[in-house]
């Protein structure tokens, strides 16, 4: 049997986790403990991401220095995690001795291969600080809305992805002083080196790990276009030394070394077993077993991760690239179990505007740890984005947990109290029942085996809803007396039955199992490594109709959640969005009168000399993983070249929603660097709001133009000449409109091949 290795994303130190960030590590968990209760050989990492300049920043704003800032962070979030009943095998830390010397090890591996090289980059430097700022470590006016309040990687106000470079009037944030723009050094690895090597490992694992196809559409998008050398040193102070010469001053790229973490924790465990004198292992078996004596004779260790969709080109791309380009046999990524985002109510989760339930109001809420893991996982975002709502909440708590499961528990086993002092009837095994409740836990089972979480606990509450049906068709209230043997079998199935849900869902609510399993003098089996395994039930014992004799004394574990309290927390925890986005209607409407946009009557002219419009198609769109906002849209405009643009779109639309689309772009727009790829140009689009009051996005749909037709006023010449590029500020000065579905300029409406461009949704919107 093979070994299961497990890691889910570590969490970023320097904030307090919300449910949506929670996902990743609870389902972790529920795999592990699925596993460890199967018989696997089973290993759980995680722990938090310390370095880089966020935990810089955040220990500048609360006036502390990095490391107590680390320190009391890990401590917030163990002991989250340890209320969610999280059993890590282990929850370490990058920033310990383990990671430094594994990650600098590595790097000399990539070194010594000839897959690091050094590039000259232009960089903001502060003279008073005397040191080069990293993107947080400036602050500015953004150059696109004119915020003063934009960082050097993003503007919060209006979402634009940013280089530190392109700030107006940039100040250290520090100091306050201007900085200067200076050369300096840094190391890159060699991606495209190991391009050949990546795409032979992708091809076997994708399929024997039997990846998700937006993992293998990721990941292959990314070989295709070629992979580019990726920075992996900053000019920080909190972080890991370069070891090499001349980068004495510089620290790893945090992205380079976290995932090396799930390494180093792994030795960090077996290191404090030693240390505490007890029973430790190699943490090579786990990572390299070619060169691990306690690998031998063992199965083959298979590593199952659990990530964030915008996580997928780190693990399957960087991070086994890093691996590949070391002569050690690494254990490399078998399957991944990606999710989507879960999003909070109309919005996002936002700690600073006390927006969503993070782990610590979970706590204060007074549900139980269960009741929160059964919703996420009942919800659980694996193939599109989940709304968190308080309505949904209830309704699934009060419906499924309490209506479904709840009810069935609570019902036989307070039958067998009351109407058979607490011993439960003999009876034979009801085999048209038992075959079907055998067919959904194999189901089920299946399910598992493949991280499919959620389908697994949904088969599990089929179960559970037949043998509810079968309760009420049968009335034991009524067999009991009329015909006492059909009541018998009926509790006495129905018993065993329970006993089978409570081993399948131990992984899902561990605290809800183990307490019904107690009524009946039971445990579920709980493992750990390094720690004496409690013995009791595990998946083996499933089907087992034999062992269970009586039920004692029960009470009710859920409560259901009512409306008048389900009103108070949605109002507790929805912060100021209601304010926030009256301030932001109020902001947009005082920058359209600001003095930056042409008068009327000059528009159509500016328009004709300067700003190019052009019909593009978009022949393939990813995600760029390091904005969460920003699509990479290729494009065919017409020119014989391929074009590659950047939209802030990924809150509003999915990559098949743009695939394909003959769309606008404003073609002569200066070129920019957004989070490390250049954008050349802009995609229009008008927003609108849904039915229900939800924020979305048009772009502009131009189906019967061919790519490279020019948009133009109407009665303009298609063929006039244009500035060759024009900046944001030129662009901006003129006001394209959608005026009931009509796109126009100064009243006129815009042409492409003589037709009117129109929206059809977005009617009455600004176009940009």
């Amino acid at each position: 049997m093979n070994r299961r290795l497990i890691t889910a994303a570590l969490p970023y130190v320097n904030n307090i986790p919300h449910l949506g960030n929670i996902i990743q590590s609870l389902s972790g968990d529920v795999f592990a403990r699925y596993c460890r209760s199967k018989g696997y050989d089973t290993l759980y990492i995680c722990g938090t991401d310390e370095y880089g300049t966020a935990t810089e920043t955040k220990a500048l704003e609360e006036k502390t220095d990095p490391r107590s800032l680390c320190d009391h962070y890990y401590k917030e979030h163990t002991n989250i995690y340890k209320w969610f009943n999280i059993n890590f095998d282990k929850f370490g830390r990058t920033s310990n001795q383990q990671c430094t010397e594994i990650t600098q090890g590595l790097f000399n591996d990539l070194d010594a291969a000839g897959l690091i090289k050094e590039h000259v980059n232009k960089q903001l430097f502060c003279p008073h600080c005397n040191m080069f700022l990293a993107d947080r470590y400036v602050d500015g006016t953004c150059p696109k809305c004119g915020s003063t309040k934009a960082r050097g990687d993003q503007c919060d106000e209006c979402g634009s992805l940013l280089d530190p470079i392109e700030l107006k009037e940039p100040k250290c944030h520090t100091c306050g002083s201007t900085p200067e723009v200076r050369e300096t050094k840094h190391l890159y690895i060699d991606l495209p080196a190991l391009s050949d090597k990546l795409n032979a490992w992708v091809e076997k694992a994708s399929v024997e790990g039997r990846w998700a196809d937006n993992a293998i559409n990721m990941t292959k998008a990314w070989i295709r276009d070629g992979l580019q050398e990726r920075g992996i040193t900053r000019d920080l102070k909190w972080g890991i030394p370069v070891p090499k010469a001349g980068y004495e001053d510089k620290v790893f790229y945090v992205w380079f070394n976290a995932p090396i973490g799930y390494l180093s924790i792994t030795k960090q465990l077996a290191d404090e077993l030693i240390k505490e004198g007890k029973q430790s292992f190699d943490w090579k078996s786990w990572w390299i077993p070619s060169e691990s004596e306690e690998a031998k004779g063992k199965g083959k260790v298979d590593l199952f991760q659990f990530i964030g969709k915008d996580n997928i080109p780190f693990h399957t791309v960087i991070f086994p690239c890093t691996l590949l380009g070391s002569p050690h046999e690494w254990t490399k990524l078998h399957h991944m179990s990606s999710t989507e985002y879960l999003n909070y109510e109309d919005g996002k989760f936002s700690k600073s505007r006390g927006v969503g339930v993070f782990g610590s109001d979970a706590i204060e809420t007074g549900i139980p740890a269960d009741a929160w893991r059964f919703y996420i996982f009942y919800n659980r975002p694996e193939k599109q984005d989940y709304q968190f709502t308080w309505k949904d909440f209830m309704e699934k708590l009060n419906g499924e947990l309490i209506g479904n499961l709840g009810n069935l528990v609570n019902r036989t086993l307070l039958f067998v109290n009351k109407y058979y002092e607490g011993k439960i009837p003999e009876a034979p095994v009801d085999e048209e029942l038992w075959a079907q409740v055998k067919e959904l836990e194999k189901k089920a089972t299946e399910y598992l085996e493949w991280a499919e979480l959620k389908d697994a606990f949904r088969t599990m509450f089929e179960i559970s809803d037949i043998c509810n049906k079968k309760f009420q068709a049968t009335e034991p209230w009524k067999a009991r007396t009329e015909n006492p043997a059909v009541a018998d079998s009926l509790i006495h199935n129905l018993c065993y039955v329970i006993k089978d849900l409570m081993i399948m869902m131990n992984p899902y609510m561990p605290q809800y199992t183990q307490k019904i399993m107690s009524y009946f003098g039971k445990t579920i089996e709980e493992k750990k490594v390094g720690m004496e395994t409690k013995p009791g039930y595990t998946w083996a014992d499933l089907g087992v109709t034999e062992g269970l004799t009586t039920v004692g004394p029960t009470e009710v574990f859920f409560k259901p959640l009512d409306q008048k309290t389900m009103l108070a927390f949605r109002e507790k925890f929805g912060g100021q969005q209601k304010a926030k986005k009256e301030e932001k209607k109020a902001d947009k409407k005082a920058k359209k009168a600001e003095p930056v946009v042409l008068p009327v009557e000059q528009q159509e002219a500016f328009f004709n000399s300067t700003i190019e419009l052009t019909v593009a198609k978009i022949v393939d769109v990813k995600p760029n993983p390091e904005g969460e906002k920003l699509f990479i849209e290729t494009l065919d405009d017409g020119s014989g070249t391929p074009r590659t643009i950047q939209s802030g779109l990924r809150m509003y639309l999915k990559e098949e929603d743009l695939l394909g689309k003959h769309v606008v772009i404003a073609s002569n727009l200066a070129p920019r660097t957004m989070r490390g790829v250049e954008s050349r140009g802009m995609l229009l689009a008008g927003d609108y709001k849904d039915a229900d009051g939800k924020d979305c996005v048009e772009v502009l749909d131009v189906s019967w133009a061919a790519p490279g037709t020019k948009i133009v006023i109407e009665g303009a010449d298609p063929k006039a000449a244009k500035k060759a590029e024009i900046t944001g500020d030129e662009f901006f000065s003129v006001q394209i409109k959608s005026v009931d579905g009509v796109v126009q300029i100064a009243g006129k409406p815009l042409m492409a091949d003589g037709k009117a461009v129109k929206t059809t949704k977005a009617l009455n919107s600004d176009i940009g």
